[in-house]
């Protein structure tokens, strides 16, 4: 299963984050990237805690032939393909896109699984929506694990990202 992280706080062409994500959805069809489970849209404040805007961030289960380092630069080419800089760590953006997981592969080229997803609660309870019975690649813990051992964060469940 390959799945992907999805997440956006600032406009981009006049579009809001949520409006990018669903037009992520598109960019990635084009590039022969073929979502099959989408989850709904989670507002989350900045991980680390900072003023910027409030994330919005979704999940999507995807078919493709690509590589993991092949997905990697198209997910690259996409965001840029919609404003994205890559100025410092952690800076707002209008669009951020991470391989959560590559089936079941564990390496450094790209990383995989993503090394933080884990700790991130807009990564897991939208994992939990779509595939509640995945687990861990490496610990081996399911979804509902990792969300046990998460601090209170603030998040929460906004709106569908595709009807």
């Amino acid at each position: 299963m390959i799945i992907l992280g999805l997440g956006a706080n600032l406009d981009f062409n006049g579009h809001a984050p949520e409006e990018t994500l669903r037009l992520c959805l598109k960019a990635f069809k084009e590039n022969s990237i073929y979502p099959t489970k989408i989850s709904s849209i989670w507002k989350s404040a900045p991980v680390p805690v900072s003023d910027q805007p409030w994330y919005r961030n979704a999940i999507c289960v995807v078919d493709t032939d690509y590589s993991a380092t092949e997905l990697m630069q198209k997910l690259h080419n996409i965001e840029e393909g919609f404003g994205r800089i890559r100025s410092e760590k952690n800076a707002a953006r209008t669009l951020d896109l991470d391989i959560i997981a590559y089936n079941d592969e564990v390496h450094d080229m790209p990383i995989l699984p993503h090394p933080r997803f884990h700790e991130r609660a807009f990564v897991l309870y939208p994992l939990q929506e779509i595939v509640p019975d995945w687990c861990h690649p490496v610990t081996k813990l399911s979804v509902s694990d990792m969300i046990a051992q998460l601090p209170p964060q603030d998040i929460e469940c906004s709106d569908k990202l595709c009807a």
